[in-house]
């Protein structure tokens, strides 16, 4: 008598190991997405752009009326710089770059208490 050995799976112990492919390539997902942080950087994705909004409003409604207060016209948000034909809105920029600003300020001051490695002391 002749053996027959099936090649087309791998055996364990005598038992062919049937490989589940939905449960195979859910599984090698799910530890991609593990694995590189992805799960992590979605929410860090949703959580800046909550607090983009945030701060937005915090720079429109708190610190942009104190600066109208201060300009001459008192509508800063139109200022422009007018130079022969061409005029450059000031004011607008001005915004974004307090915006900036402070979410920039808010991730370094996140990043350096998140981040913080302990020193390493001399023995």
């Amino acid at each position: 008598m002749s053996t027959y050995i099936n090649i087309k799976y791998p055996f364990a112990n005598g038992v062919p190991m049937i490989k589940d492919e939905t449960k195979g390539f859910f599984s090698e997902f799910m530890g991609f997405l593990k694995e590189y942080g992805v799960i992590g950087l979605a929410i860090a994705v949703v959580i800046g752009t909550a607090l983009k909004e945030f701060i937005t409003a915090m720079v429109n409604d708190l610190v942009m009326p104190i600066l109208a207060v201060l300009t001459p016209s008192g509508n800063w948000r139109e200022a422009v710089l007018a130079v022969g034909p061409m005029q450059f809105g000031v004011g607008h920029f001005a915004g974004a770059l307090i915006d900036f600003m402070i979410i920039a300020l808010l991730v370094f001051v996140f990043a350096k208490k998140m981040l913080r490695e302990d020193k390493v002391t001399k023995k």
